[in-house]
């Protein structure tokens, strides 16, 4: 079986963060640590199932993790595969870089 790249490990990251409802959902765990799924709905028209849905896409792909406080169940960002994520970008746009210097030095010859 072939070795699994960086890109291909960040793969469900990019999927997951592929939509608005859980990127919001992201921003607030970021802005406000540990939230209930009560505290993430408040205020807005999604329905708490829909919310548990999409935390648990966020879960899947490593963004958010969950623990159980009593009888509410807390969720908090786990900030080291967005960080993972964000190393395959900066990979991907040093390529680009070593690309458009190329391409740069090739016009001026």
């Amino acid at each position: 079986m072939a070795k699994k790249t960086a890109w291909q490990d960040s793969a469900p990251v990019f999927a997951a963060l592929g939509d608005a409802t859980r990127l919001k959902l992201l921003a607030a765990l970021c802005a406000g640590g540990a939230l209930s799924i009560a505290q993430l709905t408040t205020g807005t028209a999604i329905t708490r199932q829909a919310v548990t849905k999409h935390l648990l896409v966020l879960a899947d792909a490593g963004l958010v993790r969950d623990s159980w406080q009593g009888r509410e169940r807390l969720w908090e960002l786990e900030p080291s595969r967005l960080d993972e994520a964000r190393r395959s970008l900066d990979a991907i746009a040093a390529q680009w870089d070593r690309a458009l210097a190329r391409l740069k030095h090739f016009v001026e010859r």
